[in-house]
């Protein structure tokens, strides 16, 4: 899961299996509070689950600018990749 696509299905499969959120509002552009309906303990439950994924350590403060889902993925992008 090194590339952006497999991350953002990655991303997408997550997002659906734990805050049911329907797959086709998860894109590059959606934003995570005000198009997805994500809070604090959303984001924490998705740091969690990609550390579980990723076997990396996950940094709060690399998601704490996140906006979009976008966001998310450069995160994930740099953290797989660095």
């Amino acid at each position: 899961m090194k590339e952006r696509d497999e991350i953002l299905a990655t991303l997408k499969t997550i997002m659906v299996e734990l805050f049911e959120i329907d797959e086709n509002k998860i894109t590059l552009d959606a934003r995570l509070y005000e198009d997805l309906d994500f809070d604090s303990i959303d984001a924490v439950d998705m740091i969690v689950k990609l550390k579980e994924i990723t076997g990396k350590s996950v940094k709060v403060e690399d998601f704490k600018t996140a906006l979009t889902i976008g966001d998310i993925v450069e995160a994930v992008h740099k953290m797989l990749n660095d």
